[in-house]
């Protein structure tokens, strides 16, 4: 392929105030996540005198040492339901895709550190999209679980939906994806589901509490008396009901008995034999990613300056490139992945559209997985654009996001505006991955536009009634239509709200696309042995 000739100096002016002003996104992002982690870390004392382990040194005792670990998700609810100032981010729990005994898995950890890793909407929202990851990718799950259940002031929020992750459960345990759980603690109503529709069981004696009604629902209820113990210990569950498989001494055994059923599995030995790829780095520092997003959104720059320091080599092969530069198409590796690539330099139009859908059939037809690089201002808009079918180009581009069979991954680089998030395969089109850069924005269309649109629309709605349109209430409408749109398209707005799978630093794009590209390669060519109705205990 050849190489991008980067016409960007990293020496000019312009390009360390787009770096200043990237990394005091990055550092907004970073201080959110670091909250939880702080709060977190505040209740280390009260879980050694309980003789616990804190989440994350769970999940790190979990996973193979010096291995990558990608966290999704990170800020799911971030000042979302009772998150008043953003430390209650994540939805109760931690989870990511890592490494447990030489065997790529999904892992989750319920965040009990935190209010007792109850579950809020989002974090229903997360775990159904975690469980989403799993199947699509067919990654085994290993949970580490203690949590209140659900958070009784959104219960409503949660209830109706929450039998989704148990159907998800059960299905894939049926699809042949093992689910393996340790209870640390507290499993209670709903929340003893979890464990008991994962295919291993791993108890905490003493610690470990499953039931469907504690002591006091059931004195309530039936005015039987009980102790936890009796009621749902983990020696009854593993001596007695037979819940559990495996009874665990504390938090660290229990999380070497996970291990040990994961390096018994064997995972590996159906997979074909594969080739390690051999790659050259890009030619251009990735320090510079943070350097060539304009601060100014208005601001046009070339995507190829991107592929420049992701792609191995620098090297891009350009399809069709005299043929409407403003979708730009092409071919790059990343660490040997061979990926098709669709960026935005401006809006998509009709001759652009009809580009990017012959080229994600060809990628299609040849097994290559695609890469969008959003940053559009959406559709062309305009009679010239009306009159040369962009409504019909677009919607052929759309089909061919919606229908092609390879993996789809998405990074919101800019803007991602209107239908054009559509287009390049935002989350409603269902990618396989999908991250942002904390630059970024995702909306319906621009604050601006749509406070002009507002405004239009109602001075034209008054001159129809016969009313003198009154310039003030015009202008408080269209600059608070603005600032709510301008509020509600910020990067951590959107990953709040699970429109991604979190936000990443710029520079590590190349490293995590690389990670993800090799799990869905892995997920691609690994056979599963399905069944009707997955494992049971009798």
């Amino acid at each position: 392929m050849q190489p991008i000739e980067s016409l960007i100096n990293p020496e000019s002016d312009g390009f360390h105030a787009n770096r200043e002003a990237m990394q005091a996104h990055i550092d907004q992002f970073r201080a959110a996540e670091k909250q939880v982690l702080d709060l977190a870390e505040a209740a280390r004392e009260k879980f050694t005198q309980r003789g616990k382990l804190l989440p994350r040194d769970r999940l790190n005792r979990l996973l193979d040492r010096g291995t990558s670990f990608l966290e999704l998700c990170s800020l799911a609810g971030y000042k979302m339901h009772d998150d008043k100032d953003g430390s209650l981010a994540g939805g109760g729990i931690i989870a990511g895709i890592g490494v447990v005994s030489g065997v790529r898995c999904l892992v989750v950890a319920s965040n009990c550190a935190i209010k007792g890793g109850t579950i809020t909407p989002a974090g229903l929202d997360k775990t159904l999209r975690l469980q989403t990851i799993a199947k699509e990718n067919r990654l085994p799950i290993v949970s580490l679980s203690e949590s209140g259940g659900a958070n009784l002031n959104y219960a409503t929020d949660i209830f109706v939906l929450g039998a989704r992750g148990f159907a998800n459960q059960a299905r894939l345990s049926a699809a042949g994806i093992p689910q393996i759980t340790v209870v640390h603690g507290n499993a209670t109503a709903g929340g003893a589901y979890q464990p008991g529709l994962s295919d291993y069981v791993i108890v905490v004696r003493n610690k470990a509490k499953m039931f469907l009604a504690g002591p006091p629902l059931l004195l309530a209820a039936t005015g039987e008396v009980a102790t936890d113990e009796e009621l749902g210990g983990a020696e009854m569950h593993a001596d007695i009901a037979g819940t559990a498989e495996y009874l665990a001494e504390d938090d660290a055994d229990g999380i070497r008995y996970a291990r040990n059923i994961m390096e018994a599995l064997p995972w590996h030995e159906t997979r074909p034999a594969g080739t390690t790829p051999h790659w050259e780095e890009p030619r251009y520092p990735v320090e510079e990613l943070l350097g060539v997003i304009p601060a100014d959104a208005r601001q046009p720059y070339d995507v190829r300056e991107i592929l420049a320091r992701i792609a191995d080599g620098s090297g891009f092969m350009d399809f069709k490139p005299g043929f409407d530069d403003q979708t730009v198409c092409g071919t790059i590796r990343i660490e040997g992945h061979a990926v098709g690539i669709i960026g935005n330099n401006g809006p998509i139009t009709p001759a652009g559209a009809a580009k990017a859908a012959q080229f994600i059939q060809l990628c299609d037809q040849a097994g290559t997985p695609l890469l969008f690089l959003h940053n559009t201002t959406g559709f062309m808009v305009g009679t010239h654009s009306e009159q040369n079918g962009i409504i019909k180009h677009g919607s052929k581009m759309l089909q061919a996001v919606a229908n092609c069979r390879v993996p789809k991954i998405a990074v919101v680089i800019g803007g991602s505006y209107g239908a054009g998030n559509y287009a390049m395969c935002g989350r409603g089109l269902d990618p396989r991955f999908i991250f942002a850069w904390p630059n970024s924005r995702t909306a319906v269309m621009g604050p601006a536009q749509a406070g002009k649109v507002m405004r239009i629309v109602a001075e034209e709605k008054q001159k129809r009634s016969g009313v003198e349109p009154d310039p003030k209430t015009l202008d408080f409408l269209e600059q608070a239509t603005a600032k709510k749109l301008e509020d509600g398209s910020t990067a951590l707005f959107g990953t709040a709200r699970l429109w991604d799978d979190g936000l990443i630093d710029p520079r590590d794009t190349r490293k995590v696309l690389a990670m993800v590209l090799s799990v869905c390669r892995e997920a691609d060519v690994r056979e599963l042995r399905p069944n009707a109705f997955g494992v049971a205990r009798f």
